[in-house]
């Protein structure tokens, strides 16, 4: 069985960003929406699912994520809204 890994956006309320990489994005954004990750996420109730895509190697992962951060928020804006045009939450917790 091959491992799964995601590169992954959360949005705010107010659409503020957030760019992550996980090997359980269920776990993760459970954790997010939790509070239970210190930081930037908490700090910013960043909570909600909106993007994200499934690699079988972390060092594809990892390349695309620092990708994305390098991005300049309108970019981000349209690849989520290609992927979900109503920025609806995606997760299933």
């Amino acid at each position: 069985m091959r491992k799964s890994y995601f590169v992954y956006i959360l949005s705010s309320l107010s659409r503020t960003l957030y760019i992550g990489v996980t090997n359980d994005l269920c776990r993760r954004v459970y954790e997010h929406k939790e509070g239970l990750v210190e930081g930037f996420t908490k700090k910013y109730r960043i909570k909600n699912l909106v993007y994200y895509e499934e690699y079988y190697d972390i060092r594809e992962a990892i390349a695309r994520e620092k990708q994305l951060k390098s991005w300049n928020r309108s970019k981000k804006c349209v690849l989520i809204e290609r992927f979900n045009p109503g920025w609806s939450e995606l997760s299933l917790t």
